[in-house]
């Protein structure tokens, strides 16, 4: 029951991270690495991703698409470490940061989290119960 309430509440976040990558891209392009190519499309493309993955940790009719899921938005988040990364550098290198350590302490710490959450919620290792 905790797996499935989790699962849900996963796949909703992604869902509304994916539709905000439509939606004010440009948030998003001024914390793209410099070194990204194509940067537009990079995020409606990890947009489309998240969106993707989301759909399916909820769908219900297979299993194995839920685990490709889970796998597919735990690499996700591993990915786009960086551009967090980036976003902190940028951030807490300004005189006055926009949103500082209490912001960006937890979220470095929570992007871990994010991706066991995505593989344990879809029960992508073989032998999670």
């Amino acid at each position: 029951m905790l797996r499935t309430v989790v699962r849900l509440l996963l796949a909703g976040f992604y869902f509304i991270a994916g539709v905000g990558h439509f939606a004010y891209p440009e948030a998003l392009l001024s914390i793209t690495p410099a070194w990204v190519p194509q940067p537009g499309l990079v995020i409606a493309a990890t947009g489309a991703a998240e969106i993707a993955g989301a759909i399916g940790l909820v769908q219900p009719w297979s299993k194995q698409l839920r685990r490709s899921a889970g796998i597919g938005l735990a690499l996700y988040a591993l990915c786009v470490f960086p551009a967090n990364i980036n976003h902190m550098i940028i951030d807490l290198a300004r005189d006055r940061p926009q949103l500082g350590w209490a912001y960006h302490g937890p979220r470095m710490l929570l992007q871990p989290l994010l991706i066991w959450l995505a593989l344990w919620v879809s029960k992508a290792p073989r032998h999670a119960g």
